[in-house]
């Protein structure tokens, strides 16, 4: 499943294998490091991809 998965990694990645790559579907979000591809990925629900993006947004992520 995962690889049939529509992967987009962050625009501010360098290269460096530090990033994760992300797949939204219409059953939420999948979140996987691009280092360990084989792993396998995380899901969450679409709300609370919703609320960590918004955290993302306004700064307030580990605040």
């Amino acid at each position: 499943m995962n690889s049939t998965l529509p992967w987009k990694t962050s625009s501010y990645s360098t290269g460096n294998g530090a990033c994760i790559e992300v797949a939204k579907t219409s059953s939420g979000a999948f979140f996987r490091d691009t280092k360990d591809r084989p792993r396998g990925a995380a899901a969450v629900a679409p709300t609370a991809w919703a609320t960590f993006l918004g955290a993302v947004k306004v700064g307030t992520l580990g605040a």
